[in-house]
């Protein structure tokens, strides 16, 4: 009753109601030894405009003031006020699957206006809007290759994002179980940071179902596409091209050697949120259509002649029999995917562009600065937002410097590839300023007479 907005006359008068005298009346069943009757050790309840206050200052204390050079995967761009505007629309806010055509037209059009605008900028012939993020699209475009090809191998670059082989092998791990047969990774080449061409063409047999490939990868670096896709062509293989910094088709050649593309949209719009909910996107050649997981908005006709949106394809089998489903993601990501479309509408073909180039330029600033400061690895292959940079410092002891400055520093990489050392993967971009490109390569100048021994 405490929380509710009542005075003490107001509370009397419904005891009396009731027929007890007082509030512990009501829990007179429980036995004395079981009732709690001191107030709980916590602190005391607050206003709602002292919760935001209180939230304020704690954010002050966090995030605010602090410059970040995080990325692998998740990345700090602009979000243009009109997104939140849009998607707290209660039409769009409040709906679920729109299945009712006749009553969710603008919905189903938004998601149509999705998949138009990422086939153009990935070089795609259709696309779904229904994938959780970019993990669990490189995923499902791996089951979606094997039950195209009928084969049984997948062949991985090492250079993907480690966390989506992860969500790669949750997915397969059963199905390698069971056939005995386990997804394959292949090496990078040392100097170039790009997958290793001769060990791919060695790998690749009459079993291969796909070769997953991500560009921009892990490091940053730009993949070779079209020599790729001509192994994998070669053997009759598939080619999944993986995205997981999508600002980077506002400059980089779009991937359309690639059968299908799995991609994470989280750069068009969608904040941080540590770490989701994210807007996972397949884009793939037209002939697999029927083989695509997740749904597809199509345009029509109604009766009058009138333009209007349906759902082309949604398979029943992923509600009612999962064991012949295409895939077993049910929940529609209309709302992040809504946020993407907007941005892209903001931005526009020249503004996407132009937003690529600023972040080309900050990340090619803060490249030099920083690697002035110790080895710039795979420094001579063409790379996106992301370098890797390999110190004498550990990179505990030197992001703890950093932090000490208000400077989240890049992302230590020893746990996933040790034969690295002392490496660290650094992130700009169009947030981040140059003064604190600087602040940061001063800070790593001040290396410990320790490390620097090393």
């Amino acid at each position: 009753m405490r929380y509710l907005p009542k005075s003490d006359a107001e509370r009397a008068a419904m005891l009396r109601e009731i027929g007890v005298s007082s509030i512990d009346d009501l829990f007179a069943i429980i036995p004395e030894e079981y009732r709690l009757t001191r107030d709980l050790a916590i602190p005391r309840q607050m206003g709602e405009s002292e919760i935001v206050d209180h939230f304020k200052a704690a954010a002050a204390r966090n995030a605010n003031g602090y410059a970040s050079f995080l990325g692998a995967g998740v990345y700090r761009h602009y979000r243009p006020v009109l997104i939140d505007t849009i998607v707290q629309r209660g039409e769009f806010l409040t709906s679920y699957t729109p299945y009712q055509a006749e009553i969710t037209q603008g919905t189903l059009q938004a998601i149509f206006e999705f998949q138009t605008m990422i086939c153009e900028l990935t070089g795609m012939e259709i696309a779904n809007a229904s994938m959780y993020d970019g993990s669990t699209g490189a995923a499902e475009a791996a089951m979606m290759a094997l039950r195209i090809t009928g084969r049984d191998d997948v062949l991985v670059a090492r250079s993907v994002h480690p966390e989506y082989r992860e969500v790669m092998h949750t997915y397969a791990q059963h199905r390698e179980a069971a056939s005995g047969r386990a997804t394959r990774e292949i090496a990078y080449d040392p100097e170039s940071g790009r997958i290793d061409l001769a060990a791919l063409d060695e790998a690749v047999t009459d079993r291969t179902a796909c070769v997953l490939v991500q560009s921009p990868n892990f490091f940053g670096v730009i993949e070779d596409i079209p020599a790729i896709a001509e192994i994998a062509h070669n053997k009759g293989a598939l080619l999944i091209v993986s995205i997981a910094e999508a600002i980077s088709l506002g400059i980089v050649r779009p991937p359309v050697e690639a059968d299908i593309v799995a991609m994470e949209a989280q750069s068009y719009g969608v904040a941080p949120s540590y770490g989701g909910p994210f807007c996972g996107v397949i884009a793939a050649k037209e002939k697999y259509l029927r083989q695509m997981p997740g749904r597809l908005v199509g345009e029509t006709k109604d009766t009058r002649g009138r333009r209007g949106f349906v759902l082309t394809l949604s398979t029943r089998e992923q509600h009612i029999r999962r064991e012949k489903a295409t895939s077993n993601i049910c929940t529609n990501q209309a709302l992040v995917a809504l946020m993407a479309t907007v941005f892209m509408t903001v931005y526009g073909k020249e503004g996407i562009k132009d937003l690529a180039l600023q972040n080309l330029a900050k990340a090619g600033y803060a490249a030099k600065t920083l690697g002035a400061q110790g080895k710039l690895l795979f420094a001579g292959s063409p790379r996106f937002n992301e370098f890797v940079l390999q110190t004498d410092e550990a990179p505990e002891q030197l992001n703890a410097r950093l932090l000490e400055q208000k400077i989240i520093g890049g992302v230590a990489l020893e746990r996933w590839y040790p034969e690295l050392g002392n490496a660290t993967l650094w992130c700009a971009t169009e947030l981040t300023a140059r003064q604190q490109i600087d602040q940061a390569a001063a800070v790593l100048a001040q290396a410990p007479a320790t490390a620097a021994a090393r």
